[in-house]
């Protein structure tokens, strides 16, 4: 075949060295028209005019067979649709060549319709890239734009590529149209996207929202507000768009029965595109339910995609414009949610913010949604946020409520009280701020009076707060001020009764621990406009009162007024700590002006106002603050201030002086309770003991005294209460028995028993003084004492002195020995005076007999037979000794009369001068009053023990001696009389 041959020219040129001229040589030499109509099929140029032109010719080359299929349905003899179906079906399948014309025929003006809609795109992103260009140049000379690097083409976009390059003209004349539409929609060609919907409508109408939706969520619906869906009211559905073809009518091959039959025949096996999967088409127009419920969901993806409710407000508003039913509450919903995430006060750390979506705001409860939109107001602008964003979302719950036929008028009210009640009383001072019966009423964000009065009750008394008592008073600064006098005595008692109760309302119980605020709004609620007034007289009181108790920190929260009105315990303790804690910290409270201002603020607090309003101590009298006062003072060491206060005149305490003493004692007590040290030259001892001395010296202050110094003597002795433990001043307090204390000395240190007087000074300090039986046991323990170390001759003499100390106490006590205290003292004295004379290593017979005798005169009736045993004894060890002596002088010198005489003379003087105890011997009936006292409870009364020998053993040396009843006497006399007749010489018998 000769390369100069039409069809070998055509196939030899490629795409882009094709021109019109060339187009028509070739073409027009070729006969076959169905050869030339595939040749214009098959190439797709990005040329315009070459790519017309090739449409041209295969419309031209088709137009034939168009012309003899049409002449063959003229031909037939049916008529009707079916039978055109059937007649065309025939005829195609007698002229195949025709069949495959016609439908490249179809494909040709299709291309040709493409080719006008590229063509017009085209001119749109031009000019759209024209604009751009324009207002890029306007900026070129920007003074804010300081960035050297930058360039103007880096931030130019680049519109025209997308249209004319990304998608070039061979490709936009086979591509899918529903896919074109996207790829405009998704770059925001809205224009391009507009024409092929106006012009390729029959193709695109039922993908109309799968192209909606290739649109960017971030994009402002206004751009694209033509190709929105509408509603037609009159239709009751989806407004069709005008649609307008680029031809003024279709073709012959472009009717339906044309397109089934060539459908049928399937002449063209392969024509465009590969199907692919496509979303369901939407064909038909959707109803109002269908229109709101694609609004609904492309806002809610407008909100979860990119969080610009301003997007999704403006779409919705664009449907509702539209006349899409049914929006009128989303519409709300973004409206208010966009106040909260654009109007409302935003946490000043980004990373703190909240993100929002329209499911989670649907969920919030109204209470929540007013949290919501005033979580990060501040004290200066919570009034006017509540002003612009709660008022009106409570202006649309009441219209809610309205349309759904529940209205409630109190639900605004109810919702911004709620809030009121909640809030920080900073923020809520705010808001009562706003409320001023002063200012206008339409300004105002709380209207009634009343309501006012009872919330503000209602924060100030459920405040846990113990520092804010400014906002306190600013808050009662904004209540109103009701010019009520209490009439009748009925209504000021209803008042006070109301108060009363409500003193009860707010103290915890096993049931309830704490009343809310919400619970005392309930309380004030039906309370009159007499009990309001009443109410607010009472908190202006108690407000000063905390006032007070916050300069001075000891504050309480308000509600405390109201649970210590009827409480003096409670205010007692109060004013205590009021008055102790203000000396704690150094460098404060130390001038006696500072004090005298303590002491003026405790009486305000004791006053009554003139409203006859009892302050927070109240219940308590004059003495009681005064009292109260000085005990703080003396509490803080300034006992030069407390002197002068208590000696000034006129005294500004005036208090008895009992009840200085009292305090002294109380105050030097605590100090001496807190000591870590007992010495009473430092420390809190030193306090303890200077204590005493602010008031005039009496009784009960120097005893204090005497036993604040007795306890530094003691601690001096190293005295433990456990092994390494030294013992403290409170153990010594709390000791029960304190002669206990002289014993751990006594056994704790190894001569102290020697100072006898310095051990009893000691014994007088612990309060003993004049104490007669105590001074016994102490010297008691003190013989004791010496007799364990041996030192037999202190013992002698402590035992002596103890006698003394016992005679002198039967000659002082009228009842004689029936005393009660004489009988203990002789219970203690004859058992230390039997211990000593029973002593094995005492070897002085003549006191061991002294104090035998004393043992004798004292002891109880049992107990005569053991001491007296213990007398045989000793003196049969004496006279045999004293035997043994002259028998050994008697044979060692010759017998002398003279010597016999001074021996006799000698003897007689030692027996006169021997002392018996003849008094409890020569009355017997008194030794036998006596015999019912338990020898035992003496002894276990002092720390040592009596080891005197049995009845029977005494029996047994005595040859059957008896002591009951009236034997006594007798018996002894007789044993006495053999014993000095023994010493005489005489016989046995």
């Amino acid at each position: 075949m000769s390369a100069h041959q039409p069809h070998v020219r055509w196939q030899n040129v490629e795409d882009d060295e094709l021109t019109v001229d060339l187009v028509r040589d070739i073409l027009n030499a070729i006969d076959d028209d169905l050869w030339v109509a595939a040749a214009c099929t098959d190439r797709l140029l990005n040329d315009l005019d070459v790519q017309r032109e090739l449409l041209e010719v295969g419309l031209s080359r088709t137009s034939l067979a168009v012309d003899r299929a049409r002449t063959s349905l003229v031909q037939g003899s049916e008529s009707g649709p079916l039978c055109t179906k059937r007649t065309l079906n025939a005829y195609f399948r007698q002229v195949p060549a025709d069949a495959q014309l016609c439908q490249l025929r179809t494909i040709f003006l299709d291309r040709l319709d493409r080719l006008s809609s590229f063509v017009e795109i085209h001119k749109l992103v031009q000019l759209q890239w024209e604009k751009s260009d324009d207002i890029d140049s306007e900026w070129e000379d920007d003074p804010w734009d300081y960035d050297p690097e930058e360039t103007s083409s880096s931030s130019k976009p680049d519109l025209l590529p997308a249209a004319d390059s990304c998608i070039p003209l061979s490709n936009f004349l086979v591509m899918d149209l529903v896919d074109a539409a996207c790829f405009f929609a998704s770059l925001e060609l809205y224009s391009a996207v507009h024409i092929l919907m106006t012009h390729h409508s029959s193709v695109l109408w039922p993908f109309r929202f799968v192209v909606l939706n290739s649109i960017p969520a971030h994009a402002p619906p206004s751009k694209y507000s033509e190709l929105l869906p509408a509603y037609d009211i009159g239709q009751g559905a989806e407004s069709m768009p005008p649609s307008q073809s680029w031809r003024s009518e279709s073709d012959w091959v472009e009717s339906h029965d044309v397109r089934a039959a060539l459908t049928d025949l399937q002449v063209l096996p392969h024509i465009g595109l590969d199907a692919r999967t496509m979303p369901s088409p939407v064909g038909g127009l959707l109803d109002p339910v269908g229109l709101a419920a694609w609004y609904a969901q492309r806002a809610e993806d407008v909100v979860a995609s990119t969080g610009m409710l301003d997007i999704a407000l403006a779409t919705v508003q664009h449907g509702i414009s539209s006349g899409v039913p049914d929006l009128d509450q989303l519409e709300e919903d973004l409206g208010l949610l966009t106040r909260l995430v654009y109007d409302a006060p935003q946490p000043s750390d980004s990373s703190d913010a909240e993100d929002w979506t329209l499911e989670r705001w649907k969920s919030l409860e109204p209470a929540q949604v007013i949290q919501a939109y005033l979580a990060h107001s501040t004290q200066e602008s919570v009034a006017g946020d509540m002003t612009r964003l709660v008022m009106p979302y409570l202006f649309v719950l009441e219209a809610r409520a309205e349309r759904a036929g529940q209205s409630d008028p109190d639900l605004a009210m109810n919702l911004l009280y709620d809030y009121v009640l909640r809030a920080p009383l900073p923020i809520a001072a705010a808001i009562f701020e706003a409320s001023k019966p002063t200012l206008p009423l339409p300004q105002r964000i709380i209207r009634n009076d009343e309501d006012l009065a009872r919330l503000a009750l209602s924060c100030l008394y459920s405040s846990d707060s113990l520092s804010e008592w400014s906002t306190m008073s600013s808050i009662f600064e904004c209540l109103p001020a009701w010019d009520i006098q209490l009439g009748t005595e009925d209504e000021a008692d209803e008042a006070d009764a109301t108060i009363t109760s409500l003193g009860a309302f707010v103290t915890p119980s096993t049931t309830v621990s704490r009343c809310s605020a919400a619970d005392l709004l309930l309380f004030f609620k039906p309370l009159p406009l007499v009990s309001l007034s009443r109410a607010l007289d009472i908190l202006d009181v108690h407000l000063m009162c905390g006032e007070i108790l916050s300069r001075w920190s000891v504050p309480v929260p308000l509600r405390w007024f109201l649970q210590s009105a009827s409480d003096v315990a409670e205010q007692r303790a109060r004013a205590n700590k009021m008055a102790r804690r203000t000396g704690s910290s150094p460098g404060e409270m130390k001038t006696k002006d500072d004090w005298e201002w303590l002491l003026e603020d405790m009486h305000k607090l004791r006053a009554t106002s003139k409203a006859g309003i009892r302050g927070a101590f109240g219940l308590m009298s004059k003495v009681d603050i005064s009292s109260i006062f000085l005990s703080g003072l003396l509490s803080s060491g300034l006992f030069d201030i407390a002197r002068k206060f208590l000696h000034e005149k006129p005294s500004k305490l005036s208090l008895p002086a009992s009840i200085v003493e009292d305090t002294c004692l109380s105050v030097s007590r605590e100090f001496y309770d807190n000591a870590s040290s007992a010495n009473f030259k430092v420390g809190d001892m030193r306090l303890a003991y200077d204590c005493l001395a602010v008031w005039q010296p009496s009784e009960r202050l120097s005893k204090e005294r005497d036993f604040i110094e007795a306890t530094s003597r003691i601690s001096s002795y190293n005295v433990h209460s456990r092994p390494g433990v030294k013992l403290s001043p409170i153990e010594m307090r709390l000791t029960t028995d304190r002669l206990s204390l002289i014993s751990r000395i006594l056994s704790g240190t190894v001569d102290a028993y020697k100072h006898t007087q310095v051990i009893l000074d000691l014994l007088y300090k612990l309060g003993y003084k004049g104490d007669a039986v105590a001074e016994v046991k102490t010297l008691a323990m003190l013989s004791d004492t010496a007799l364990q170390a041996e030192d037999f001759t202190r013992a002698y003499e402590t035992s002596q002195r103890m006698v003394e100390t016992v005679l002198q106490l039967r000659a002082e006590t009228p009842a004689g020995p029936e005393d009660l205290a004489f009988r203990k003292a002789c219970e203690v004295c004859w058992v230390a005076c039997y211990q000593l004379g029973r002593h094995p290593e005492f070897k002085d017979v003549d006191k061991k007999l002294v104090v035998l005798g004393r043992a004798l005169e004292f002891c109880p009736e049992d107990k005569l037979s053991d001491i007296l045993a213990s007398w045989r004894r000793l003196q049969r060890d004496d006279l045999e000794s004293r035997r043994e002596s002259i028998s050994h002088r008697s044979t060692t010198y010759q017998r002398r009369p003279a010597a016999n005489r001074r021996s006799a003379s000698s003897l007689q003087a030692k027996l006169a001068h021997l002392q018996l105890p003849m008094a409890p011997l020569m009355n017997a009936e008194d030794a036998a009053a006596l015999a019912g006292r338990a020898f035992s409870r003496v002894a276990s009364t002092l720390p040592f023990s009596v080891g005197g020998r049995g009845r029977s053993n005494a029996s047994e040396h005595s040859s059957g001696l008896g002591l009951n009843g009236e034997d006594v006497s007798a018996h002894a006399s007789r044993v006495l009389q053999r014993g000095i007749g023994w010493l005489l010489g005489a016989d046995e018998n």
